[in-house]
């Protein structure tokens, strides 16, 4: 007596999902050539969002909100939310409209607040302001100003980039010079701390055109400034309160700030080496972009916090370069009480200028693009991307530490020990640019650097360089075209970038 139809289907099912499991089960395990990483892709994995057609979305600053929320702030002043936006059907409302440029948020929490839950805190060009949703619908129906203790002249290129809270409870504020070359109105040129009962207080001059702010994973204040007078190339910054970042064009403001001391005046054509030790405020950047090569205008600033579920880097900075429509990779240490180290190539192929960075709970990095006045290799008006880890390990070098009479590299996988051991497995050069008040600077003092030994340590993960002619204040790149995994793979970026500022 045969089955019915949906008996011999369940049936079927059973079976089908039996050999199924057995396939699962006998199937071969990855292959070393297979499990190999070849491209940037094959390791982190770019996933674009949907936008509404509504969402003219051209992102300025990124926040994590509770519950699986992404806010997104725009250059148009508006203020989405998504929802689960890593799900198949991210949900998006606008929250806020009538902003002047958003280039900053923070989220709050604060019943007091209302329904929303707390305050969506606001950098945008005239000032701090928080937003709330009182009665709970998803729409911002309280808006009040924290801070508004700076000029606006209605330039085009008055930027201010707000930061996320610090320690004490602050918002840090970059402010682009006018013109992004003077300072017409107050404070233009300086970094503002904002604090919680809404004083603001200048705090850094020497600023010329910021294109993100954002901490490391030890607090350390970064931001990103732009090649241009007195910025030989990009270059990322820490800002330490009474320090000078290396432009001159606010010194004016320092009459509004007499708690500060003002530096000297720069001398134009010299060096960062001989100007930091003339001038006592001025800080050596972190780490200098070489121009053209790592992009041409570094940008959003992000530290990966993740534990691991965003691959090898935890610690690291993360820093978009919204030209080249990039996020690269830069491992920093701290050394006599400055901040300096080494950048990467980390990812390409986003769709627009990358600009605002902003990590996930899940470990993904969402990355917010915009082109409109700049222009960008991601040919998109705006674009938000999510871009994750796909659990494939790439083959780099996790980080290139100054030690006494060299560098120590440590890779993310055991390497071959004869290529480390092999000094031919490198090459070194340095270089720098001319500290000056004319527009950028060519390449200048290149020189090159000899691998004089290479001693590998017995886990084949790091290596010790004895390296001749090491030079402060400039980039030392180093290629490693040699080097090797234990299965014969090259590493996926050859090259790193140190900017030595103090010599161990």
């Amino acid at each position: 007596m045969g089955h019915p139809r949906w008996q011999l289907m369940r049936v079927m099912r059973s079976r089908v999902f039996l050999l199924a499991s057995l396939a699962v089960s006998f199937a071969a395990p990855l292959t070393a050539a297979e499990e190999a990483v070849h491209s940037e892709a094959d390791a982190y994995a770019i996933h674009t969002l949907a936008i509404p057609d509504e969402a003219f979305l051209e992102v300025g600053a990124l926040a994590w909100l509770p519950g699986d929320r992404l806010a997104v702030g725009t250059r148009r002043g508006e203020i989405w939310i998504v929802e689960h936006p890593a799900g198949d059907e991210p949900r998006w409302s606008r929250f806020a409209h009538g902003l002047h440029e958003v280039l900053g948020l923070a989220w709050q929490e604060d019943a007091a607040a209302g329904q929303g839950g707390g305050w969506l805190y606001v950098t945008h060009r005239p000032e701090v302001s928080r937003l709330a949703d009182a009665d709970g619908d998803g729409v911002a129906d309280r808006f009040e100003t924290v801070a508004d203790g700076w000029g606006v002249s209605g330039d085009y290129h008055e930027y201010a980039f707000g930061s996320k809270f610090d320690a004490n409870g602050d918002i840090w504020v970059a402010l682009c010079l006018t013109g992004s070359f003077s300072s017409e109105v107050p404070f233009r040129g300086w970094a503002m701390r904002v604090t919680p009962d809404g004083q603001t207080v200048p705090a850094v001059s020497g600023i010329r055109s910021p294109g993100g702010i954002g901490f490391d994973a030890k607090g350390h204040l970064l931001y990103t400034d732009n090649q241009g007078p007195w910025n030989g190339t990009s270059m990322l910054k820490h800002l330490v309160e009474g320090d000078f970042m290396g432009h001159p064009g606010g010194f004016r403001w320092y009459d509004l700030a007499p708690e500060l001391t003002k530096p000297d005046e720069p001398k134009s054509g010299t060096r960062w080496a001989s100007e930091t030790k003339r001038i006592p405020q001025l800080r050596p950047p972190v780490v200098m972009f070489p121009h053209g090569i790592m992009g041409n205008s570094a940008a959003g600033i992000a530290c990966d916090e993740s534990d691991g579920r965003f691959g090898p880097f935890g610690g690291q900075v993360f820093v978009s370069d919204q030209s080249h429509s990039i996020v690269m990779r830069c491992f920093v240490e701290e050394i006599d009480g400055v901040l300096q180290g080494a950048c990467f190539r980390f990812r390409e192929g986003f769709q627009s200028g990358s600009l605002a960075l902003q990590f996930a709970p899940d470990g993904s990095l969402y990355v917010g693009g915009t082109n409109r006045g700049w222009g960008s290799r991601g040919g998109g008006d705006y674009a938000l991307e999510r871009l994750s880890w796909t659990g494939r390990m790439p083959f780099e070098i996790l980080a290139m530490r100054a030690v006494p009479g060299g560098f120590e590299l440590e890779f993310t996988e055991p390497a071959d020990p004869s290529t480390l051991a092999d000094p031919a497995s490198y090459a070194m050069k340095s270089f720098t640019y001319i500290y000056q008040a004319d527009y950028g600077s060519p390449v200048v003092d290149e020189e090159a650097c000899t691998i004089l030994s290479a001693t590998p340590s017995p886990d084949g993960r790091r290596v010790r360089l004895e390296v001749d002619n090491l030079r402060a204040c400039v980039i030392h790149e180093l290629d490693a075209p040699g080097i090797r995994t234990t299965a014969g793979e090259p590493l996926l970026h050859t090259t790193g970038w140190y900017t030595l500022n103090r010599l161990p």
